[in-house]
């Protein structure tokens, strides 16, 4: 494992957002601007926004705006927000709604996808800017994804109102994890990662997810799109757990990151690699170097309950913070004054 070296890059620091769900149990989230979006294991979708508060001396606070729930009230397991169409995708008992941003209101002219394994947007496209003002006279591109389903597959385009198909590739069942950039998608099963050149339906076998020889125990696959045809995929050797970057055509790029244990979660902030460990600890990588440029401590054992670390969530366009320190600079005091 590479040892910390001090580097010319500002801390990491953990920030609570909302103290509390008590509506149900998380399953997943996503943040954008200055509202946060959760889904929860009862089918909840909840929309929580940035209350400003007229007192400076009062800290910024996110509130529950609006509450509702899927038809099917099955749980939410993964939520894509595209600010550039102002569209969020949600992935609930293997099917794919569509959803409007910020007000969460169902697109009725778009039907679900059924039969879903699992799903990747094009990065690429997730990255576009959400236009200042828009004008309907204007048409906005479309957003490419896949939909990988049990023996296929399938590539749909969505526009603002309407969702166009394309066609499908064969593809072997088992898929559990995919992430897709431009016209490669990776895609990982129970013991391999695979590369899908979507142009020429041609499928290479990367890297098994373990490499630990006779340990049976399943290990959880991680993709993340490094860039445009770049991605960067764990693999546990049965000792450590390895990232390794890898191309769209299937070369190897770079070093490789190492870990002590398998993390439970990562996501990237270029140029940073962010991973949760078992143990609660958080691990931050330079993928331009492959070093630990920081380590977040694990919650102390008093508080190990009530702060426990579940995982780690991406935010794309980024979204807003309230700083303790103004308010704290902002608080009344009372002065003494002598007279002479």
């Amino acid at each position: 494992m590479s040892s910390v070296t001090p580097q010319d890059v500002a801390p990491y620091l953990i920030q609570p957002l909302i103290p509390e769900i008590t509506i149900g149990i998380i399953s997943c989230a996503q943040a954008l601007g200055s509202e946060v979006y959760v889904g929860c294991s009862n089918g909840e979708l909840l929309r929580y926004t940035l209350r400003t508060e007229s007192d400076p001396t009062e800290l910024e606070s996110y509130t529950l705006l609006s509450r509702q729930s899927l038809p099917n009230g099955k749980p939410i397991d993964e939520l894509i927000l595209i600010p550039y169409l102002s569209r969020v995708l949600i992935l609930s008992d293997r099917q794919i709604h569509f959803y409007t941003l910020p007000s969460l209101d169902p697109v009725p002219s778009i039907k679900p996808i059924r039969h879903v394994e699992t799903f990747a947007v094009d990065q690429q496209h997730l990255l576009r800017t959400a236009p200042p003002v828009h004008d309907v006279s204007t048409k906005l591109l479309p957003v490419d994804f896949c939909v990988i389903k049990r023996n296929s597959i399938a590539l749909f385009s969505l526009y603002e109102e309407r969702l166009a198909y394309s066609r499908e590739i064969p593809f072997q069942p088992g898929a559990q994890l995919a992430r897709r950039t431009g016209q490669y998608l990776c895609v990982a099963d129970s013991q391999y990662y695979y590369v899908i050149n979507l142009q020429s339906a041609q499928m290479y076998p990367l890297l098994p997810l373990n490499q630990g020889g006779d340990d049976p125990t399943p290990v959880k696959p991680f993709i993340i799109v490094v860039g445009e045809s770049e991605f960067l995929m764990l693999s546990f050797t049965g000792a450590s757990t390895i990232g390794v970057f890898i191309t769209g055509e299937g070369d190897p790029v770079r070093g490789t990151l190492e870990w002590p244990s398998h993390p439970l979660s990562i996501c990237l902030d270029y140029p940073h690699v962010t991973t949760l460990l078992p143990n609660g600890t958080i691990e931050i990588h330079s993928v331009e170097t492959q070093s630990i440029i920081h380590v977040v401590s694990a919650p102390s054992d008093e508080n190990a309950s009530a702060e426990r670390r579940i995982g780690l969530v991406p935010s794309l366009g980024g979204y807003v913070v309230p700083l303790s320190e103004h308010s704290e600079k902002m608080r009344k005091t009372k002065l003494r004054f002598d007279r002479k």
